[in-house]
């Protein structure tokens, strides 16, 4: 099994949390954001997309990181802990992959990781966005009454939710001063899976450093996001 991804980018992270946490071995293959290596026709083959990660499992190839952590577990996992069998407990396993997808992590990306790779800047709405998002997931958390986000064991949900919040944390973003539930429940998850958070901890602390130092893109052709000038924030 090959695992094309980067070290930093929260999908390639929650993926990389599942394979550890399922004790699948794999290879990591490293995907060169700033070369563009994911704009390659070769790159294109594995995923029309061009995202990153993709998942390439004796010739089969995946995308989309929430259809791979559900693939493994799937496929790999000898229980279902963490992708439970009970309708209603996947559903919301699946809900908080979908609200992570579709509703969290757009606005965090567009206020933490656009700005830092991309010509954008932090804005009082974008501020707004990233802050009902938050409020939502808050909620989800405080009405469940769980200690994980889909329940009381850990699942799949949490990865990528971890993943996202992780970049806030790289950016020094107080979560708990709005939003306690949040804060206690990323906390837990670090303390009780400190070999799954050290992961994340090492994409968090490239984060962190890019925050200071944004990398140099100006070499690369993006089709959607415009190239932030060297030396600009």
């Amino acid at each position: 099994m090959k695992l094309y991804a980067v070290s930093d980018g929260p999908p390639s992270l929650a993926v990389r949390m599942a394979l550890e946490a399922l004790n699948i071995p794999y290879e990591h293959i490293s995907v060169d954001y700033g070369k563009a290596e994911h704009m390659t026709d070769e790159y294109e083959k594995m995923n029309p997309q061009k995202e990153i990660p993709v998942l390439d499992d004796g010739g089969f190839f995946l995308s989309e990181s929430n259809a791979i952590l559900q693939y493994l577990c799937e496929t790999y996992a000898s229980s279902g802990e963490l992708y439970p069998k009970d309708p209603k407990e996947r559903a919301v396993v699946n809900h908080r992959l979908c609200f992570n997808l579709a509703f969290l992590y757009p606005q965090i990306s567009a206020y933490v990781m656009a700005p830092i790779f991309f010509d954008y800047q932090r804005t009082d709405m974008g501020l707004k966005k990233l802050n009902i998002a938050l409020a939502a997931f808050e909620t989800y958390l405080k009405r469940a009454g769980t200690k994980y986000a889909a329940g009381d064991s850990l699942t799949i949900a949490d990865f990528p939710l971890v993943t996202s919040v992780m970049c806030l944390e790289a950016i020094a973003f107080n979560i708990g001063e709005k939003y306690p539930t949040i804060q206690q429940w990323y906390t837990g998850f670090k303390n009780a899976h400190p070999t799954l958070w050290a992961i994340t901890a090492k994409g968090m602390a490239e984060i962190a450093e890019f925050e200071k130092n944004p990398p140099d893109l100006t070499g690369m052709v993006h089709p959607i996001h415009p190239i932030r000038k060297v030396g600009t924030k």
